[in-house]
């Protein structure tokens, strides 16, 4: 491990010698991701991209890419841009990255089943702000705002996420 790895653990996430309280998938931790199972994926996953709203907030890290209003991510197994970062208008199943709520003012996107997606394997894992403490997400990892936006600005391109098995 780096001192750049985000480390899930019982009690939160830790990165950089901190921890940081977290929320995981309502469906807890799986070895065995399917799409819409509201699970966390174990495994090691990389981070490989950020977005942020740039009407909510300034740019935390300067690889950080501002979120448009059309951006939206695929989670349709059926079509080609299965798990990708797509653009409305979209026939497909997707999320709309933004959104009216602040959960995805920042997202950092993990390479979970990407870039050559296996069909029906899950879209992507995010690392995105929480509802609220102890709220559970549809398989990302959430965090406070400000603990997210603390990662941000410290982490690099290509740090991971790990989640271990519990």
């Amino acid at each position: 491990m780096t001192p750049d790895d985000l480390v899930l653990t019982p009690i939160g996430l830790r990165f950089r010698g901190q921890l940081f309280p977290c929320s995981i998938g309502r469906g807890g931790l799986t070895e065995r991701k399917r799409e819409g199972d509201g699970a966390t994926p174990v495994g090691t996953h990389r981070i490989v991209g950020m977005l942020y709203r740039p009407d909510r907030m300034a740019r935390p890290a300067d690889w950080a890419l501002p979120l448009r209003p059309n951006d939206l991510w695929s989670d349709d197994p059926q079509d080609a841009d299965y798990n990708m970062m797509v653009r409305a208008p979209y026939a497909h199943s997707h999320e709309r990255l933004c959104r009216g709520d602040p959960l995805y003012d920042l997202i950092l996107v993990t390479d979970w089943n990407w870039p050559y997606a296996v069909r029906g394997r899950g879209s992507c894992i995010f690392i995105h702000q929480w509802r609220r403490p102890g709220y559970p997400t549809a398989g990302c990892i959430g965090l406070r705002r400000d603990h997210l936006l603390h990662i941000a600005r410290q982490i690099t391109y290509g740090a991971r996420l790990i989640v271990p098995p519990r």
